[in-house]
C-alpha cells in the first residue's frame, strides 16, 4: 500500500479526523510537507541502536490482538543490516511463541526503544519476519561472548521511524552506568587525596 507521506503507517484518516477536531492537524500536515518521518536508518539511527540493551517488539494477531514483548541483550544486540533492515537474535525461551505465532498471520510490527538516561525514545514501525534457517544470519546477530542460546533471528523492516519528547519519561540508570560512574568519582577521590597528602608532606 502506498502511502503519501511516511506518517500515514500511524497517522490513519481516524487519526487525522481527530487530530482537526484536537487543533494538531494543521502542525503535522506542515511537518509532513517539510521534515516529515524518516524512512531509511540514518547515521544517528544506528548510533541510538548501538546504544540500546534493551527493546519492545510489537505484533498482533489477523484480527488485531497486539501483543508486546521485551526484548534485550548487549548494546549493540539490534544490528543494522542494511538501510532499511534491523536484525537481531531470538534466544530460546519460554516456547510460548506468540510474537512469531502473530508475524505468521500478520507481518505488521512496531519497535518501541527508549533511552531513560538521555530521556529520548524512537518509535519504528514496519514489518517483521522469522527466520529460522539462516544460521549465517543467527551467527552474525549473535553477540559476541553472551551467554544465551539463539534459537533462531528475527529481520525487521523499516516504514517509518520517529521520535518523541522527553516530556513525561523518567530518568534512569543503568546499573552498568551508576556503576562505572562511582568507579570514576572513587578514582579520582583517591587521586586528590593522594595528591593533598603529598602535598602535606
Amino acid at each position: 500500500m502506498t502511502r503519501p507521506y511516511p506518517s500515514d503507517v500511524a497517522f490513519t484518516p481516524a487519526v487525522k479526523e481527530i487530530q482537526a477536531r484536537k487543533g494538531s492537524r494543521a502542525a503535522y500536515a506542515r511537518m509532513e510537507e517539510s521534515t516529515g518521518w524518516r524512512t531509511e536508518i540514518t547515521a544517528d539511527l544506528r548510533a541510538f541502536l548501538a546504544e540500546r540493551n534493551s527493546a519492545y517488539l510489537a505484533t498482533a494477531t489477523a484480527d488485531g490482538q497486539p501483543y508486546i514483548q521485551h526484548r534485550g541483550g548487549p548494546k549493540g544486540f539490534l544490528v543494522p543490516l542494511d538501510a532499511h533492515r534491523i536484525g537481531f537474535a531470538d534466544y530460546k525461551g519460554n516456547k510460548q511463541f506468540i510474537s512469531q505465532g502473530n508475524l505468521t498471520e500478520n507481518p505488521k510490527a512496531y519497535l518501541f526503544l527508549m533511552d531513560y538516561m538521555n530521556q529520548r525514545r524512537v518509535k519504528i514501525w514496519g514489518t517483521a519476519e522469522v527466520i529460522e534457517d539462516d544460521p549465517f544470519l543467527v551467527e552474525r546477530l549473535m553477540p559476541e561472548n553472551y551467554r544465551a542460546r539463539p534459537e533462531q533471528a528475527i529481520v525487521f523492516t523499516v516504514a517509518a521511524w520517529d521520535t518523541n519528547c522527553p516530556q513525561h519519561i523518567p530518568q534512569m540508570f543503568g546499573a552498568e552506568d551508576v556503576s562505572k560512574a562511582l568507579a570514576e568519582r572513587d578514582e579520582k577521590i583517591a587521586r586528590l587525596e593522594a595528591e593533598l597528602a603529598a602535598l602535606r608532606g
